[in-house]
């Protein structure tokens, strides 16, 4: 006792040294250079912001822009004939009203005539021949295939753009698309730079073309409402840089980023206040001066108060570890520290809970595993319910197999040799059983039944029963042979139908079977009863789910113990294993 509190008394020294350096000291060191430090990683984030916001405008306006002339190339995929084409035009219509954007459009042939016009404001023309080889957009396009034309605005308030696309050969003419820049304003409007920061975008003139403010669009080409938008962008780029101070229309300083639109040679600009950017930096200067005084009033009293809660903490942390590992898992750590001693022991509690559900798990899949095949145990498990094992009328695979002269063989045995050999038995058919997924409902003695296809379904449940009666028959034959050299003469005869039957639990509260009732499980058990050593006897319904996969031959008409008529039985060969001579 007297090391431990020798202990526990060199660690508070040290807390208390420890915290008072590192809280009283660095707030007394940092507070004189934070107003430098705040404002220089204020304005570096800030700069990095605004130039992040305007770049990821100018990609989606791009985008923007790349999704009209991405679908203006399929309308310029073909050649022009001489004769008129309806599905173009059909194609044109369609697009138009994808694209809201578009306002019109006009196809140009390769020999420079309009083949169509499609408008929402106007009126379509078909086939009007008229030469457009002049015309400004057809040209410039048919020189660098994609043409951007000046910002207009329609009646002096919407913008509008003039895009020309050309295809890869002459022949197949040039579309040009009228395009209201309208749409652009839901990409702007969506950039919120703080409380008040926004973006706006100019063309090279320096016209307007989007802005939060869609009136201020609207407005067009009114010289008092550009002169400030401009003025901002001209200032950056005469700072050389992507990031600037200036003041905006209304006198008031800002910092502003900018970013281009490749191709119509379009500026985003994103600006926000300085007064508001660098809000937080005041507020970090009051919160410096808050904290040096209360760090060194308050430093010393911590270090005692924490470094004394220590010693408790760490007693019951070390007596629950220690319980914990003996393997008594139901004992708890309470601390109410609320610091990281009491999410240690919340973890040691979690830790505890879950190796207790663990075994709890283990055991109830190993109490299922006895008469469920594995995989199904894990899903009742992972299910949390046993819901999969109640009830239902469902279509199955039956499999009846025992050996042939164990009664005999276990009446003249000693029981240490009957308990070897099933011991061999049961271990080789476990591992069949397992591998095709089958479920294990009962066994008796030397016989087992076996279903497949439920609780869980399973894909073509005949083959795979086929399948896993010849691996059955191959094992046990295996062993068979090695009987015989110990002079033991005993059998094994599998017996198998698929049918509808009613499958579920059975049972009482504390003992419960999965089983299958109906006239299939009599079927299999009356074929098994009829299998000689070495035979694989199925029903109609196994031959037929298995007809053109596997080699099943008939053996005819035969009477079956409980039927009144004879019924058709099918036989699976199989390679037997050499026999001992």
């Amino acid at each position: 006792m007297t090391k431990q509190r020798l202990r526990f008394s060199g660690l508070f020294q040290k807390y208390f040294l420890v915290l008072y350096l590192a809280v009283v000291l660095p707030l007394a060191t940092n507070g004189v250079s934070e107003a430098w430090f705040s404002y220089r990683d204020q304005r570096t984030t800030l700069d990095r912001l605004l130039a992040l916001e305007a770049k990821s405008a100018a990609a989606k306006i791009q985008g923007f822009l790349d999704g009209i002339t991405n679908q203006l190339g399929w309308l310029i995929q073909l050649p022009w004939t001489e004769e008129p084409d309806e599905r173009r035009r059909i194609d044109a219509l369609r697009l138009v009203r994808q694209v809201p954007a578009i306002v019109s459009l006009t196809l140009v042939d390769g020999a420079g005539r309009e083949r169509l016009y499609v408008s929402r404001i106007g009126l379509n023309r078909v086939e009007s021949r008229v030469n457009r080889s002049a015309n400004e957009a057809v040209s410039g396009a048919r020189s660098g295939q994609l043409w951007y034309g000046e910002v207009r605005y329609y009646r002096d308030s919407e913008p509008y753009l003039t895009v020309a696309m050309s295809g890869n050969r002459p022949s197949v003419g040039v579309v040009v698309a009228e395009v209201n820049l309208k749409l652009i304003w839901d990409v702007i409007s969506a950039i919120k730079v703080g409380e008040t920061g926004y973006a706006f975008v100019l063309d090279d003139p320096g016209r307007l073309i989007a802005h939060p403010d869609i009136s201020l669009v609207l407005r067009g080409a009114d010289e008092a409402t550009l002169a400030p938008f401009r003025a901002i962008r001209d200032l950056i780029r005469r700072t050389g840089s992507d990031v600037a101070t200036g003041q905006d229309g209304e006198g008031q300083a800002v910092t502003a980023a900018v970013a281009p639109v490749a191709g119509p040679d379009w500026t985003v600009v994103v600006e926000q206040p300085l007064s508001e950017a660098f809000r937080s930096i005041y507020a970090a200067l009051w919160r410096t001066g808050g904290l040096l005084l209360a760090g060194a009033v308050f430093a010393g009293l911590l270090a005692y108060v924490l470094a004394s809660r220590m010693t408790e903490p760490i007693r019951r942390l070390e007596e629950g570890t220690e319980r914990i590992g003996a393997g008594h898992f139901e004992h708890r750590i309470h601390i109410g520290t609320g610091d990281e001693f009491q999410r240690l022991a919340e973890s040691f509690n979690t830790m505890a809970a879950e190796l207790a559900v663990s075994q709890e798990r283990q055991e109830r899949i190993s109490k299922l595993k006895r008469f469920l095949a594995p995989q199904v145990a894990e899903l009742v498990d992972r299910k949390g319910d046993d819901g999969v094992l109640e009830g239902r009328h469902t279509e199955v695979v039956v499999v009846f197999c025992d050996l042939r002269g164990f009664t005999p063989f276990s009446a003249k045995a000693t029981p240490d040799e009957v308990m070897n050999v099933l011991s061999e038995y049961y271990e080789a058919l476990g591992l069949i059983i397992t591998k095709y997924a089958a479920t294990l409902t009962s066994f008796s003695g030397d016989g087992l039944m076996l279903l497949l296809n439920a609780p869980v379904p399973i894909e073509e449940p005949a083959l795979r029963a086929l399948d896993m009666s010849v691996e059955m028959q191959q094992s046990v034959q295996r062993l068979i042979v090695r009987w015989s050299e110990r002079d033991h003469r005993i059998g094994f005869g599998i017996g198998l139908a698929m049918g509808p039957a009613t499958v579920g639990r059975i049972g009482y509260e504390s003992r419960f079977d999965y089983t299958a009732i109906g006239t299939v499980v009599n079927l299999a058990a009356r074929l098994c009863a009829s299998a000689a050593d070495g035979e694989i006897l199925a029903d109609v319904a196994i031959a037929e789910a298995v007809e053109g996969k596997r080699d099943i031959v008939t053996l005819g008409m035969r009477p079956i113990k409980g039927y009144d008529e004879e019924l058709p039985v099918y036989g699976m060969p199989f390679e037997e294993p050499p026999h001992a001579g």
